[in-house]
């Protein structure tokens, strides 16, 4: 393209680009780009030269050319597929007619920061440095699909606004990049897809806006990042999807505020996590799906927990903050069907940090909670279990019915000696070890067998004898299964 072929406005961004000079056609620093369609000629931009400029524009003898441009109107297509560009590329506070297309090409340190666009597409686009999108608004669909970035991405305050389009508003699904995906404040319309994606860095979704009512906000399945993933204080109306991902530092939610009533607000099933915080936050609205994942730190207040979980096979090793058995165990209480792992992890966790009295908490409720799913008998025999020894968790509960009953026995014989089977030979009645014979199986102090009660005293003899065996085998089975556990 001559440069006699150029407006003004052209001419000036032609002459500045060999210097890398910076062009600003803004007449206020406050003045908003999305007023850019009522911009005149005098700040107007074809595409074309803009493209003619990055493959062939001038250069000269010790500068460092760039295209630096602010407020101007770009008109036409940025069409970039397959380009190799060797010079930054800055855009800012610009307004966009079309959709810029950088489909696979290769750029060095782009800015389109503070920019109106009506989309975005550039797949398996190379960038060798940063990509900055902070501040700048989209009306459509933003496509890094397969980028490759070696520094980071920002898309600080982005406002991305495609909630009726098929696809997702943000596709960055096996992106590569080489530090932080950098969002905090992020504003997204749609869906924010993040699958097998590999960030280097830290995922910073800080304050961010995700809103995707009834389906997916987040969709992060095989996430990779090598440091944490931010979503403190988020507001996301849909699904949180981090299926397989792998985050060894921290996944941090507080202060977060997840609803997706109709169906999953979290699902991080399968993952590796350093920690999962879910802290200062609202209840969560939804189901929360933990299962098959595997978790260093769970942070998780009890009043985040939303009515229905999935931990099936979720495996912790430390659970904070500390709390007492009774405020965790509805959580693991919170659906139809009995799953015994979910209470070995929290027993576990609690004599990490030597709380046996929780831990033996947390094992009666498993009982309890088994005992739901037995037939009539076996709910019959573990009901009788419960009430005398606690399933064996409780062993002073046998010495106080021991106690009790031999109190019984020894006031009804005391007061009347039951008569001596052979009176020459029988040893002098004590009703204390007389009822002890009645009640203690396999033990005997030679009472039970010389004396024989009549009538009432005959019927409280076995009511003895019976109670003493039902305490005896419930005690031998509540040690039995303590003594396996260790």
């Amino acid at each position: 393209m001559e440069i006699n072929d150029l407006t003004p406005a052209e001419a000036r961004v032609w002459r500045a680009f060999a210097t890398g000079t910076a062009v600003d056609f803004r007449a206020a620093d406050d003045e908003d780009p999305a007023d850019g369609g009522a911009w005149g000629p005098e700040r107007t931009v074809r595409a074309a030269v803009l493209r003619a400029l990055l493959l062939d524009g001038p250069r000269e003898g010790g500068e460092v050319a760039a295209l630096n441009l602010a407020g101007a109107r770009v008109t036409g297509p940025l069409e970039l597929q397959y380009a190799t560009v060797d010079h930054p590329l800055r855009l800012r506070h610009c307004h966009f007619d079309d959709v810029p297309r950088l489909y696979a090409a290769r750029l060095r340190d782009v800015n389109l920061s503070e920019s109106v666009l009506p989309g975005l597409i550039a797949h398996a686009l190379r960038v060798e440095g940063v990509l900055r999108l902070t501040r700048a608004r989209f009306g459509g669909m933003v496509r890094l699909g397969g980028a490759e970035i070696t520094s980071s991405l920002y898309l600080e305050s982005t406002d991305i606004h495609a909630p009726d389009t098929e696809g997702p508003a943000l596709q960055l699904n096996q992106a590569v990049l080489g530090a932080d995906l950098w969002a905090p404040g992020l504003r997204a319309r749609g869906t924010v897809r993040l699958d097998g994606a590999r960030v280097a860095g830290t995922v910073n979704l800080t304050d961010a806006v995700l809103d995707r009512p009834d389906g997916t906000a987040l969709q992060a399945e095989t996430l990779a990042a090598e440091a944490d993933v931010l979503l403190r204080r988020a507001r996301v109306r849909g699904r949180l999807e981090f299926r397989g991902a792998r985050v060894p530092g921290r996944l941090d939610l507080s202060q977060a505020s997840l609803a997706n009533p109709a169906g999953t607000a979290l699902r991080a099933s399968s993952c590796v996590i350093g920690e999962l915080w879910l802290r200062q936050c609202p209840r969560v609205e939804g189901t929360l799906n933990l299962r098959r994942s595997q978790v260093d730190v769970l942070f998780v207040e009890p009043e985040a927990i939303p009515r229905w979980v999935q931990l099936n096979d979720l495996t912790y090793t430390s659970l904070i903050p500390h709390e007492p058995a009774e405020r965790r165990l509805p959580m693991l209480e919170m659906g139809d069907s009995y799953l015994p792992f979910v209470y070995e992890q929290l027993t576990a966790a609690y004599r990490r940090i030597g709380d046996d009295d929780a831990a033996r908490r947390v094992q009666l409720a498993k009982q309890r909670r088994h005992r739901r799913t037995l037939p009539w008998y076996g709910r019959l025999w573990g009901h009788l279990q419960d009430l005398t020894v606690g399933y064996g968790f409780r062993p002073l509960r046998a010495g106080g019915w021991l106690l009790s009953l031999l109190a019984v026995g020894s006031v009804a014989y005391g007061l009347d000696h039951p008569p001596p089977l052979k009176p020459a030979e029988s040893p002098d009645f004590n009703p204390v070890f007389y009822t002890l014979d009645l009640l203690l199986p396999v033990i005997s102090f030679g009472q039970e067998n010389a004396f024989a009660p009549e009538g009432g005293h005959q019927t409280l003899s076995y009511v003895l004898i019976i109670t003493g065996w039902i305490l005896a085998t419930t005690v031998i089975t509540g040690l039995t299964r303590t003594v396996s556990r260790h």
